[in-house]
C-alpha cells in the first residue's frame, strides 16, 4: 500500500479509491470509505483553489478532531499549499484561507486577500464560504499536479518551522512499523492535530497502510486497534504510540 506514495496528495489519488473504511468520526457518527475520502479531498482542493489558495500558500485550519479538518489538510496537500493547524491564529490572520467551525465565524475579521471558510453550520456573513455547500457541489476531478517531496506541506506555528511531504511520510512509515498498521487497522487519534507528529502518525500512517483513521469523541471508547497519544499519554487500545516516539 505504501508504494508510489511520495506526496501527501498521493494518499488520495484516484487509484486508491475503494469501499474500504478510511475515516470514522465518532462525534458525528460519520464514516468515509476510501472512495469518499479521495473524492472529498479532491473536491476540497478545488474549493480552496477557487478561493485563491495556490502552491506554497499558507492556510490555517482549526485542529478540531473532525473530518473537515483532516479533509482540508489533504485537499491543501493536493494543491501544494501549507496547512497550519492552529486554534488561535488571531482575529486578523493573514493566511490565504482560515477554516474553522461556523460558531467561530464572528471571531475573525480577515484582511483583504484572506478567505474565511466555515463548516458545521451555515455562515452568517455573505463573504464567508460554506464548506459543506461548496464541497458538495464541487467536481471531484482534480487536475494533475507536480510538487517536490521536499516542499513544505505542514507548518508548526509553535516551533515556527515547516515539514515537507517527505518528512511527514517518513514519520508515517515509522509509525506504521511501530504500531504494526495494516489494511485492517483502525488508528485512534488521541493527540492534538496541532502537533505535526499526530498528523504523521495518527492521520497519514493509517492511510499510508490502507487502514482507517478513527477520530474519537473526547476520551470515549472507539472501535480502534491502535492509538496515537500525547506525550506521557495512555489509551485503552491494544497498541499505543506516544507522539514523542515519532521522528520528525
Amino acid at each position: 500500500m505504501t508504494e508510489d506514495i511520495a506526496l501527501v496528495g498521493d494518499l488520495v489519488a484516484r487509484e486508491r479509491r475503494s469501499e474500504r473504511l478510511a475515516l470514522h468520526a465518532a462525534e458525528l457518527d460519520r464514516t468515509y470509505s476510501y472512495f469518499d475520502l479521495c473524492n472529498t479531498a479532491c473536491k476540497v482542493g478545488n474549493v480552496l483553489s477557487h478561493r485563491g489558495v495556490r502552491e506554497g500558500d499558507r492556510l490555517v485550519v482549526d485542529p478540531v478532531p473532525l473530518p473537515e479538518s483532516v479533509l482540508t489538510f489533504l485537499g491543501a496537500g493536493l494543491l501544494g499549499a501549507v496547512t497550519e493547524f492552529d486554534a488561535d491564529p488571531g482575529r486578523e490572520c493573514d493566511a490565504r484561507a482560515v477554516v474553522v467551525p461556523a460558531d467561530r465565524e464572528a471571531e475573525f475579521d480577515l484582511p483583504g486577500g484572506s478567505k474565511l471558510i466555515c463548516f458545521g453550520g451555515d455562515p452568517e456573513r455573505p463573504d464567508t464560504t460554506h464548506w459543506e455547500q461548496e464541497v458538495w457541489s464541487e467536481n471531484p476531478a482534480f487536475p494533475p499536479t507536480f510538487h517536490d517531496s521536499g516542499d513544505p506541506v505542514l507548518r508548526d506555528p509553535d516551533a515556527d518551522r515547516t515539514y515537507s511531504h517527505a518528512e511527514l511520510l517518513d514519520g508515517a512509515g515509522e509509525a506504521v512499523d511501530a504500531l504494526a498498521i495494516d489494511a485492517d487497522s483502525r488508528v485512534a487519534v488521541r493527540a492534538p492535530l496541532s502537533d505535526p507528529r499526530t498528523v504523521a502518525a495518527g492521520v497519514l500512517a493509517p492511510l499510508l497502510a490502507g487502514g482507517a483513521v478513527a477520530l474519537p469523541n473526547g476520551d470515549d471508547p472507539i472501535d480502534a486497534t491502535a492509538a496515537v497519544v500525547a506525550e506521557n499519554g495512555d489509551a485503552a487500545e491494544e497498541r499505543v504510540l506516544a507522539v514523542d516516539a515519532v521522528s520528525l
